[in-house]
C-alpha cells in the first residue's frame, strides 16, 4: 500500500510542477486541476498515515528498549491509543484507493415503468418520480423529464428522465431494480390491501465519442405529438422515434418543441441504454451469476418495499428498515444510500484482500 501511496505522491507533485508551466492552455490547466483535486484526499490521507505510522514506530521501538515503568507506561498508553486510530485510517485509505467507477461522476438518465398492478402500479410509479425529483432538490441536482407517458388519473405508465449534478450516478445507481408498494389503492372500494411494482433503471448519460452508434444502424420516423387522451397537439411532425436495428430498441421522444431536440434526447436515451448493455457484458464476463438490473417486474423480484400500513420502507438487499414512510417519499433516501455504498464497499474490500492473499500465495 505504500508503494501504491507513494507513486499518488509522486504524480501529485508532477502535476504541480505541471501547472507552473501550462502557460495559457487553458483546456490543459482544467484538466490537470481536475486531477489534483480527485488526488489532494488521498494525499493528504497518505499524510497522515505516514505520522501516524511513524509515531506508532517509535512507541514500539520505545517499548522494546526502555526500562523505565513510567516511560513505558507512556509508551503502552500511545500504542493503546493509536493502534485503533492507525488501522481505521489505514481501511479508510484501501476504500480510496480501491479503482473507482468511472461512471459515478455521470449525470443520470432514470426510467421508471409501471409494473404489476395496473393503474395503482401507474401511480405508484409516479411517487416514485417525486421522491427522486425531491431526493435532486435537496443534492441541489437539476431535474428534466425526457419522455413520459401518463395515465389520465396522475400515474406514469412510462416516465423518462435526466438527472444533472455532481456525484449524481453515484449514488442513484444503487436504486435500480423492482420497487414494491403495498397499500389501498384509492381505486379500491372494498378497502384491501394491493400489492403493486415499478421498475426502476438508471443509467449513466454517455457522450457520443464514448459510444458511437453507426447511422446505418438507426431506423428513424417522425410523426406528430399527441397529448394525454392521444389527440395531436402539434400540427407540424416534431415526434422522433427511434429504432436500434441491431438490438431491436426502440426510443420515443415528442416533449420538445422542434423534431432536432426530441432527436437528440431520443439519441441521449439510446446510448445510455446501449452503454448499460456493454457495461453488463463485461461484468457477466467477470460473473456469471450476476442477475440482471430490472428483471421482470413480477412481485417477487425486489429491492425495496414500501408498505404503507406499517408506515415502512424496506430496502431487502440490506435488510435495513425505516418507519417513516412519507419522509423517504418525500425524498430522504440517504439512510438507504449510505448503507448500501458501505456495503459494496466492504465487499469490494474483501475481494481485494483475497486477491492479494492468492497473489502473495503465488509469489511466495
Amino acid at each position: 500500500m505504500l508503494e501504491k501511496l507513494a507513486g499518488i505522491e509522486e504524480r501529485y507533485r508532477q502535476i504541480d510542477a505541471e501547472l507552473l508551466e501550462v502557460g495559457g492552455d487553458y483546456q490543459r490547466a482544467a484538466a490537470l486541476n481536475k486531477e489534483r483535486s480527485e488526488l489532494e484526499p488521498i494525499v493528504e490521507k497518505a499524510r497522515q498515515y505516514r505520522r501516524m505510522l511513524k509515531n506508532l514506530e517509535e512507541a514500539r521501538r520505545l517499548l522494546e528498549v526502555e526500562q523505565d515503568p513510567e516511560l513505558r507506561a507512556l509508551a503502552e498508553a500511545d500504542i493503546a491509543a493509536l493502534e485503533p486510530q492507525f488501522e481505521a485510517l489505514e481501511k479508510e485509505i484501501k476504500t480510496m484507493l480501491l479503482p473507482k467507477d468511472p461512471r459515478d461522476d455521470k449525470d443520470v438518465i432514470m426510467e421508471i415503468r409501471a409494473g404489476t398492478g395496473g393503474e395503482e402500479a401507474a401511480l405508484f410509479a409516479a411517487d416514485l418520480f417525486r421522491m427522486y425529483s425531491r431526493y435532486a432538490d435537496r443534492m441541489r441536482w437539476k431535474t428534466e423529464i425526457l419522455s413520459e407517458n401518463p395515465t389520465g388519473i396522475g400515474g406514469y405508465k412510462e416516465i423518462i428522465f435526466e438527472i444533472k449534478g455532481k456525484g449524481a450516478y453515484s449514488r442513484l445507481k444503487y436504486e435500480s431494480g423492482v420497487h414494491r408498494v403495498q397499500r389501498v389503492p384509492v381505486t379500491e372500494a372494498s378497502g384491501r390491501i394491493h400489492t403493486s411494482t415499478a421498475t426502476v433503471a438508471v443509467l449513466a448519460e454517455v457522450d457520443e465519442v464514448e459510444i458511437a452508434i453507426p447511422e446505418s444502424d438507426l431506423e428513424i420516423e417522425v410523426y406528430r405529438s399527441s397529448g394525454a387522451g392521444g389527440q395531436n397537439v402539434q400540427k407540424n411532425s416534431t415526434a422522433v422515434r427511434i429504432t436500434h436495428k441491431p438490438t431491436g430498441m426502440v426510443v420515443a421522444c415528442q416533449d420538445e418543441r422542434s423534431q432536432l431536440q426530441n432527436k437528440l434526447r431520443a439519441l441521449s436515451i439510446l446510448r445510455a441504454r446501449l452503454y448499460e448493455i456493454e457495461i453488463e457484458k463485461r461484468r457477466a464476463e467477470l460473473d456469471a451469476n450476476r442477475r440482471a438490473q430490472v428483471g421482470t417486474g413480477e412481485r417477487a423480484e425486489k429491492i425495496r418495499t414500501y408498505n404503507f400500513p406499517q408506515n415502512r420502507v424496506t430496502d431487502h438487499r440490506i435488510g435495513l428498515s425505516s418507519y417513516n414512510l412519507q419522509a423517504v417519499l418525500d425524498g430522504e433516501i440517504d439512510l438507504f444510500i449510505e448503507e448500501l455504498i458501505t456495503r459494496e464497499q466492504a465487499e469490494r474490500l474483501a475481494a481485494s484482500a483475497a486477491a492479494e492473499e492468492r497473489e502473495n500465495g503465488v509469489t511466495a
